[in-house]
């Protein structure tokens, strides 16, 4: 009797277990993020995009003795532009790599487990080299975007394909470059592509099927949609109001490509994605403040409306951007979410309204703008900043040249910040650099390039290009910075150890003293760190990992800049460390 007991209540125990175990990634877990340290379930480490972790084994007493536990080669000859995030769920690290490729590693041991390689066809069309920033975690699926405008869901376990769906048309110009975004238990992703003329927008999901629920543009003028149960498209109502900003046509192929992705705040209930360059760069063919683009949207995840904007570059000359992602954070018993613009200004908005608290520089030299005025929210423009109107040129086919700073790579690119609610800072990784801009004639042609500028990118200072800043984004102050002689491409994790990881493109993983910016740890990877680190702890030991792999925009578009660091090696690997035991 007791051995059929005994049995009874095993069966039951592994029922128990498998069924949880067949639950997977829930959204109660995404949104608790900081709980469970054994996991990293987003990108951004909480959906927030804080990438702040409350493990305090490795701190500025220990770090020193970081060392290698294990490394993993993406293989292949496939070796450049790693800006991925891996994700740490269940004893698998997964991690995406350069040409829409994924793998399932032993997080404690670096062991392949499957690697999943998307067949990618001729012509595809990345503006900024062929990376990828991350997969997201539903149930027992990881998901992924593909450079073909693709997104792909995997199990887990096996690697198998258990959904494909189709976004846009590589050939007029879309891919993928973003780790998607699960938020209310939705799959919300954007669009790459604005160099090419493509209507930038937000897409949310069923994830257990790609099955679409809505689709929201990021121009004005275009029908944002609801999906029924069939799949039938049904009006969810215009973005905006058409030509209200955007007179004429252009805003047929508007830009505003969403192309870093979003985050999302369970406190507010809200998405939160950056808009791109409104096409073409040449501002003159489409006067007007040209919504939503370069702005950062707040959508409610329910329904699909977009519940405000701010826009940080309004009539956007100079390919700044406004996708820079957007992170929320408690101060003054307000939410609020700090942004860190292409533009070269460090913005703090309201989280629930979009009304700007504060703005100031993060960068040393800015031509474009004195300032930003606090009341309107606008910038106040400098006369003459913007690049001539080419139609007025000696010959009609170039406009008048100017020197404006930041560059279009920005005062921040892709590349994340961190935020600790420990310090109550903001860990920047910022760049100091400048270009000649043009504006040229340009007509749309479906899957060319679709620019109307000529540009060329130059250092501003000859001891430094990037520069980790430590900033107060109460004061607007920068408490410390750190230079580095090559420009800053990967992102930044602080801990509650008190301390702040980041790489350089020279190949170094380093760490930080959260408080000072004292260097206290670096490590050679081999090639150069365009990625953001993460942290885990596995029983008890806590690990730091990051990819390695020299690529992205700065060697593709960089100018002089590009030419200074053509030295730099590219590669593609996974390290990852722990504390020594001696």
């Amino acid at each position: 009797m007791q051995k059929k007991s005994l049995a009874i209540f095993v069966a039951l125990a592994l029922s128990a277990s498998l069924g949880a175990q067949a639950a997977g990634v829930t959204n109660a877990m995404l949104e608790s993020t900081g709980k469970d340290n054994a996991s990293v379930l987003n990108w951004g480490i909480s959906q927030d995009g804080q990438r702040f972790s409350p493990l305090t084994q490795v701190n500025t007493k220990n770090v020193s003795k970081l060392v290698p536990a294990w490394s993993f080669s993406f293989g292949g000859e496939k070796q450049r532009g790693q800006e991925s995030q891996p994700l740490i769920y269940n004893g698998k690290m997964f991690v995406t790599a350069s040409y829409s490729r994924i793998f399932a590693l032993d997080a404690k041991t670096g062991n392949k487990l499957w690697k999943y390689e998307h067949r990618l066809p001729d012509g595809i069309m990345p503006c900024c080299d062929v990376v990828n920033r991350g997969a997201a975690l539903y149930d027992n699926l990881v998901i992924f975007s593909t450079l073909d405008a693709q997104l792909i869901a995997l199990n887990q376990d096996t690697g198998e394909v258990v959904w494909k769906e189709k976004v846009d048309d590589y050939a007029a110009g879309y891919s993928n470059t973003a780790a998607p975004l699960i938020a209310k238990g939705l799959l919300l992703t954007g669009v790459s592509g604005g160099e090419f003329g493509v209507v930038g927008r937000v897409e949310a999901r069923d994830p257990k099927t790609g099955q679409m629920v809505w689709s929201r543009p990021m121009v004005e003028g275009h029908m944002g949609y609801k999906y029924d149960a069939d799949g039938k498209a049904i009006e969810n109502g215009i973005s905006g109001t058409t030509n209200k900003t955007w007179p004429g046509d252009l805003w047929k192929t508007g830009g505003a490509a969403t192309w870093l992705g979003g985050t999302y705040d369970p406190k507010t209930g809200l998405a939160y994605f950056g808009t791109g360059n409104p096409s073409p760069w040449n501002s003159y063919l489409r006067p007007g403040d040209n919504l939503y683009s370069s702005s950062t949207v707040a959508i409610d995840v329910t329904t699909g409306q977009i519940k405000w904007h701010y826009q940080t570059t309004p009539h956007d000359g100079w390919d700044f951007d406004g996708v820079n992602e957007f992170v929320t954070f408690d101060q003054g018993g307000k939410r609020l979410g700090g942004k860190a613009d292409r533009n070269g200004f460090f913005y703090v908005v309201d989280a629930n309204n979009g009304k700007l608290e504060n703005a100031f520089p993060f960068v040393k030299k800015i031509t474009w703008a004195t300032g930003i005025d606090l009341k309107t929210g606008r910038p106040n423009y400098t006369p003459d900043g913007r690049p001539g109107d080419p139609t007025k040129g000696a010959d009609g086919k170039k406009g008048q040249s100017v020197f404006a700073a930041p560059s279009f790579l920005g005062g921040k690119n892709q590349m994340p910040m961190a935020y600790s609610p420990k310090t109550n800072m903001f860990y920047v990784p910022a760049n100091e650099w400048g270009m000649e801009i043009w504006n040229e004639p340009i007509t749309y042609k479906k899957g060319a390039a679709f620019l109307g500028a000529g540009f060329t990118i130059k250092p501003l200072n000859d001891d430094y290009i990037g520069a980790l800043r430590a900033i107060d984004p109460k004061s607007g102050k920068i408490a410390w910075e750190v230079k580095n002689n090559a420009p800053l491409w990967g992102g930044v994790l602080a801990t509650a150890g008190d301390l702040v990881f980041y790489g350089t493109p020279e190949g170094y993983l380093k760490a930080l003293d959260a408080k000072s910016g004292k260097e206290m740890w670096k490590f050679q990877t081999g090639s150069g760190v365009v990625a953001p680190p993460i942290t885990w702890q596995e029983g008890n030991t806590q690990y730091v990992a990051v990819v390695s792999g020299w690529g992205g925009a700065v060697p593709l578009w960089g100018g002089e800049v590009a030419k200074k660091v053509n030295f730099l090696e590219q590669g593609g690997s996974v390290w990852v460390f722990k504390l020594s035991s001696l």
